[in-house]
């Protein structure tokens, strides 16, 4: 393993995360780059080994040592950050924008320095027919992101992925001048 990638593993171990989080390392998806590491995070989970309740996500590492013109540079972060929303929330019309700049946020108060960052932020409204009507309305916010981080000391970055998961769940964030939208919870109606 390159040198660098491994600082860079050593500086995703040392981030500290809330502790509504709950971390474990799952294999990388095959083919991305040539070196790689993947993370799955659950905030505060309901049941052991599945999803949270509240919001779940990943975060991969990826590294090429020749460098990806794509990327603008050797190293690429990938995330995914879900949580279920209040139908009403979920129906906000800037919902998407206000996920992508608590990412932004997140990593920016966390002193992260990147580039070429993109993403989608997805808002999911869905209703239950048939034998699924019990489970009534519902909604869900996504976000699918990636970024180059500037070098290998990406402990900023997966701390501030985690911040983001705990604040679309809907707890209050950790840095200081940020606020949440609402921090409520509801289960399918």
């Amino acid at each position: 393993m390159p040198a660098v990638f491994d600082q860079a593993i050593d500086a995703v171990r040392r981030a500290v995360l809330r502790p509504e989080l709950v971390l474990t390392e799952i294999p990388a998806p095959a083919n991305l780059a040539p070196f790689s590491l993947a993370l799955a995070a659950d905030v505060t989970p309901a049941r052991h080994s599945e999803d949270s309740d509240l919001g779940t996500g990943r975060f991969i590492l990826l590294y090429d040592p020749a460098g990806s013109e794509a990327w603008g540079g050797q190293f690429r972060i990938v995330c995914f950050a879900q949580a279920p929303l209040e139908t009403d929330i979920g129906l906000d019309p800037f919902l998407a924008d206000v996920a992508w700049s608590w990412l932004v946020d997140a990593l920016d108060g966390r002193g992260a320095r990147y580039t070429s960052a993109s993403g989608t932020a997805t808002k999911i409204l869905s209703t239950g027919y048939g034998e699924l009507a019990s489970q009534g309305d519902g909604a869900q916010i996504e976000l699918r992101a990636s970024w180059t981080p500037l070098d290998h000391e990406v402990t900023a970055h997966v701390e501030g992925w985690g911040e983001l998961l705990c604040m679309l769940a809907g707890l209050p964030p950790a840095a200081e001048g940020v606020t949440v939208l609402a921090a409520r919870r509801a289960a399918r109606e």
